[in-house]
């Protein structure tokens, strides 16, 4: 089998994986952060967790743009949009984690390192050596600029939700107040949503679309775990607060 038809099958297996995640993570609780439990193998420290989880997108990532011989601006682009993200991940966001003692499950690592290293291998192989050639005019198409307005929007209200809720984890768990919280409960997560709603259109690729799908599928189930367990637990949770999509869910 040829690497094109490899990438092609793996594809296809990894949006129905998404297609099947959805629906199961809306029932069950993915074990960590607040519903960390036991049973899903021997638990880590959070912060060494997440960076270890993280690493291989970065990584294979960078691999796939070192062999693939493409060095346009739009590819170098790309590159950069991709390392920006997870280079979050890996260092300011794993290091000043405030997880007051909490642990990550060892299964839950295994499944994020395989799911970086498919994800950064599919998207990193198709912009760099199988996916048509993007020449430095793709930066002045408009599926590029709106793309790379959504992806920075995106990671910027990511951003500014983490730090929101970072501020708050010494006093333990209260409501969330200020920024995009007074719309939504999970600001953080809607974030990457849009983010890589915005890779996709930026990179106009199949494995762009099938990550921002992913996203969508881990996340919205999540976030709406996440609004469930607000009011569960606190009887002032404002009753306005959509889960995701300010006014509508």
């Amino acid at each position: 089998m040829s690497e094109r038809g490899f990438h092609a099958g793996l594809l296809v297996a990894f949006v129905l994986a998404a297609a099947s995640v959805a629906p199961l993570l809306v029932f069950v609780r993915a074990p960590y952060g607040r519903y960390a439990r036991p049973g899903w193998g021997r638990m880590l420290p959070d912060r060494l967790g997440w960076a270890l989880m993280e690493l291989p997108a970065v990584a294979v990532f960078a691999a796939c743009f070192a062999v693939g011989q493409r060095f346009s601006t739009a590819a170098i682009a790309f590159f950069a949009l991709w390392q920006l993200h997870y280079l979050y991940r890996v260092l300011p966001f794993a290091l000043v984690l405030r997880t007051r003692g909490r642990r990550l499950p060892a299964l839950v690592l295994v499944f994020g390192i395989v799911f970086n290293v498919v994800n950064a291998y599919l998207n990193g192989r198709w912009l760099f050596t199988l996916g048509p050639a993007r020449p430095t005019a793709w930066l002045h198409d408009p599926r590029f600029v709106v793309g790379v307005v959504l992806f920075v929007l995106g990671f910027s209200a990511h951003v500014a939700a983490d730090s929101r809720l970072r501020r708050l984890r010494p006093s333990g768990y209260v409501i969330p107040q200020g920024g995009l919280f007074r719309w939504v409960s999970c600001p953080n997560y809607l974030g990457e949503i849009v983010e890589w709603s915005g890779w996709a259109l930026a990179t106009w690729s199949l494995p762009g679309l099938a990550f921002a799908l992913w996203t969508a599928a881990n996340l919205a189930p999540r976030a709406l775990a996440h609004q469930r367990w607000y009011r569960e637990r606190f009887a002032d949770y404002p009753p306005e607060r959509r889960v995701l999509v300010p006014g509508i869910w």
